[in-house]
């Protein structure tokens, strides 16, 4: 038995004509149960060693590993957290609080040489990682439980040092510093000098809490983890706050500029400048941090306010829409290949996508010393999406618009904008097929990225996932700039997937990918374009050899309207068809919505991708004997002038029905013994096709959101508000339709979910009327879990939970192992 599972702690479930441990229970019981573990087989896929990740140098000459340590523990997950503004805050650390992290870290050169890095942290807990841009030094921070230091790695010495105590703030989103260009300096945010002891929450209430319309709409979607009251505010306050410092490697910090609420900061290409964002005041109770007041200004590195950029409102009264944003200036960047300038957009329709306009947004800049004025370099029919710089005569700007799934790439120089801009692509997202890629860059003498050209400045290189009706095949493209024809340089090829992660030579046309197929996991190789010639870098061990003879296959099917679907179809090891018969099918599915009938019907996965698992995957259950649908197809389509929501439950029906057709078709799957499953929208789902078909014997929900009265101003991609469209939020509801619920129900969530819409409530409340309808429901809340699961014993849990639910409901199947 593992610490993990000696570490036992009180769950609650609540059951309805529940069934615990195969024991009966009375019509309905609320349990105190500790932590279960689920079968062998499926625990030991959970307790298999992991694989590194991996993060490559600027100039591609070193690859770092970084250890990827197992789940934690729940009294990690449980640890003392506040939920501010949107934020989750560790308290102790001024750190977030549910952060993936690394444990140790190994070189790796090109030859395969490796080398473990010395003189790391004990009990390690570092992220945050990030290259100097001339691959010689390694920053991260630790988190040593009571603060956030910051350390540095010497990639010639292979050996860390650390740089400063624990006096980082992290608390905000994002990497807490920055290296300068000069690969010597770095800049961080630390927590006040002078922070003192956190405030203490009063003893008795000093007054109601109110809130006010005022005059401005403020149709804003579903939050949580907000600011409640001015005791919320004063914790924020305390530990958002922060000072800017300056670091030279080996020497001591030096504050920046005046302390407060820093979001972010950024320096120039040159490293004379930065571009600061400090949230303000009033705070708002109805949306997060990022949609507070802030003010953008352009410090010196002495910290001297160079320019205020602009003074941004708060974000309640956005206009609702998914094309909506601010008024003013947004999306600020530094030009990448100049050594300070600025640019950003503007919205020209008052950042309302309801307005009619020709002119979405503008594009300005301004240059050093940013004593002019602001310079508009070109308007935007879309909403503008951001630039890839090159020189001084090629950049590309993006801009796209939602309701048409429209996406548009254009060139221009930005030496001389007014010879207006050259349309490259106009096409729909949604055309996975014809998805020309994206253009790859290199660091240049700023340590910034660029665009990726030949010595003559002639081609452009493309890399890209490559959809095709075979399923994905990843290229590389070589792009004309005049003529804008393309040539395929490369494809990847059965029984393989591979995929281009960096140009690596650009001369000996040597491309470094990441190879794998069904039965050997990724690794990473240089590949010689010219000479085809395959040269292995890493060899990482197949971390659970008891799923190498699982079947895989990508199936087509077709929907009864003609839409043609795909999912992928596992099979258990050992299965025979002719000896083993129909199998129990778990089928795991996530809705999508498409513009397009078309778009709905293309091919997207690869049967050729390994076998890997997670603490979400569904492929658990293989080692159970039940055949698996992982992500059948389940588009929801509205052509024209039609919403996809306006037949949501029709389509969802049609895809299970015909995917479920197809199992029975083959063979392999017995249409009698179908659960369905899904997290968070695919729990939605799930609860969709339980009230609204007869297709599945039961259902497993986690995290999901039953009741759209409780998300109005919108949902996933439903941009309509509850007012425009109540039929629509009452007939997709399965909240609204429970006493449709006729089959077994799992209903799994975290009691700390904070994602936006999926309240724990939701659970609760689709859970209790279940119970005053006399359905079979039962309701597993993991404490102290968000919308992830994240602690080793929350996770077995959950696998022991839905395996009793599935063997209780299914049956055991011909090859349970």
């Amino acid at each position: 038995m593992t610490n993990h599972q000696m570490n036992l702690r009180t769950l609650t479930l609540s059951l309805v004509g529940g069934w615990i441990l195969g024991t009966s229970t009375p019509a309905f019981a609320q349990n105190n149960l500790m932590y279960q573990t689920p079968p062998k087989p499926i625990a030991d896929l959970i307790d298999a060693p992991t694989t590194p990740w991996t993060s490559l140098s600027p100039d591609n000459q070193v690859m770092l590993l970084m250890d990827n340590p197992s789940l934690p523990s729940i009294e990690e997950v449980a640890a003392p957290e506040l939920r501010l503004a949107g934020l989750r805050i560790n308290p102790r650390a001024f750190d977030g609080s549910r952060n993936a992290y690394t444990t140790g870290f190994t070189l790796k050169q090109m030859d395969g040489t490796e080398r473990k890095v010395t003189g790391l942290p004990e009990k390690a807990n570092m992220r945050n990682i990030r290259w100097s841009s001339d691959g010689a030094r390694v920053a991260f921070t630790h988190n040593t439980g009571k603060g956030l230091e910051l350390w540095v790695i010497d990639v010639a010495q292979a050996s860390a040092q650390k740089l400063t105590e624990a006096e980082l703030n992290g608390s905000m989103a994002g990497t807490p510093y920055t290296w300068l260009s000069d690969n010597e300096t770095i800049v961080y945010r630390s927590k006040l000098d002078d922070v003192g002891a956190a405030p203490e929450a009063p003893t008795t209430p000093e007054g109601p809490t109110i809130s006010e319309t005022g005059d401005r709409k403020a149709a804003v979607r579903t939050y949580q983890d907000l600011l409640k009251n001015r005791f919320d505010e004063e914790l924020f306050t305390y530990y958002a706050s922060g000072q800017l410092k300056k670091m030279k490697i080996g020497g001591t910090a030096e504050p920046i500029g005046e302390p407060g609420i820093i979001r972010g900061f950024a320096d120039s290409p040159d490293g004379q400048y930065l571009l600061v964002t400090k949230v303000e005041q009033p705070f708002s109770y109805l949306v997060p941090y990022s949609r507070f007041p802030m003010t953008i200004e352009i410090w010196d590195m002495a910290g001297n306010v160079v320019k205020t950029v602009a003074n941004v409102p708060s974000g309640e009264t956005i206009p609702k829409g998914f094309m909506a944003v601010r008024t003013g200036p947004r999306s600020f960047s530094w030009r990448a290949d100049k050594p300070a300038t600025l640019y950003w957009a503007e919205a020209q329709d008052e950042g309302d996508p309801a307005i009619e306009t020709d002119v979405r947004d503008a594009l300005f800049h301004l240059e050093a010393p940013f004593t002019g004025e602001a310079v508009k370099d070109m308007d935007f029919e879309l909403r503008y999406s951001g630039i890839e710089w090159g020189n001084d005569d090629l950049a590309l700007t993006y801009q796209y618009w939602w309701s048409n799934r429209r996406i548009v790439t254009q060139k221009f120089s930005p030496a001389d904008p007014a010879k207006g801009t050259e349309v490259i692509w106009d096409r729909s997202w949604e055309d996975r097929y014809n998805d020309p890629g994206d253009f790859e860059t290199h660091e240049n003498e700023y340590g910034r990225q660029v665009l990726l050209t030949d010595k003559k400045g002639k081609y452009l290189y493309l890399t890209g996932t490559g959809a095709s009706p075979e399923g994905n095949r990843p290229f590389v493209d070589q792009y004309e700039i005049a003529t804008g024809e393309t040539e395929r340089l490369w494809r990847s090829e059965a029984p393989y997937y591979e995929s281009p992660v960096v140009i690596y030579d650009l001369k000996k046309m040597e491309v470094i990918t990441r190879r794998e197929s069904t039965d050997e996991p990724a690794n990473y190789y240089i590949r010689n374009l010219k000479k085809d010639e395959l040269t292995a870098i890493t060899d990482f061990p197949h971390p659970y050899p008891q799923m190498k003879e699982v079947q895989k296959e990508l199936i087509r099917y077709t929907r009864k309207d003609g839409v043609e679907l795909t999912g992928t179809l596992y099979l258990p090891p050992g299965y025979d068809k002719e000896r083993d018969g129909k199998l129990p099918v778990l089928m795991w599915a996530y809705p999508e919505e498409y513009k397009s009938k078309d778009a709905a019907g293309q091919v997207s996965g690869s049967p050729y991708t390994f076998i890997r698992i997670n603490w979400a995957s569904p492929l658990f259950w293989l080692m159970r004997g039940y055949a698996v649908l992982d992500d059948p197809g389940m588009p929801i389509v509205g052509e024209g002038d039609a919403e996809p929501n306006d037949s949501f439950r029709e389509q969802l029906v049609a895809n299970a029905e015909a995917a479920i057709n197809k199992l029975d078709e083959m063979g392999v799957g017995d249409p009698a013994r179908v659960a369905v499953g899904g997290h968070s929208y695919g729990a939605f789902m799930t609860a969709n096709l339980l009230a609204h078909s007869d297709l599945f014997q039961c259902g497993i929900a986690r995290s999901g959101a039953y009741n759209r009265t409780l998300t109005p101003f919108g949902f996933q991609s439903e941009e309509r508000t509850y007012w425009e469209a109540p039929e629509v939020y009452y007939t997709m509801s399965p909240f609204s339709h429970a006493d449709k619920i006729n089959e077994p129900i799992l209903l799994i969530h975290g009691e700390a979910d904070n994602n936006s819409g999926t309240y724990p409530m939701q659970s609760e409340r689709l859970f209790n009327a279940l119970k005053g309808l006399g359905g079979d429901a039962r309701l597993v809340m993991l404490p102290a879990e968000s919308h992830g699961y994240r602690a080793y014993e929350s996770v077995m849990h959950m696998l022991w939970e839905m395996t009793t639910f599935m063997d209780k409901h299914l049956g055991e199947s011909s090859v349970q192992r």
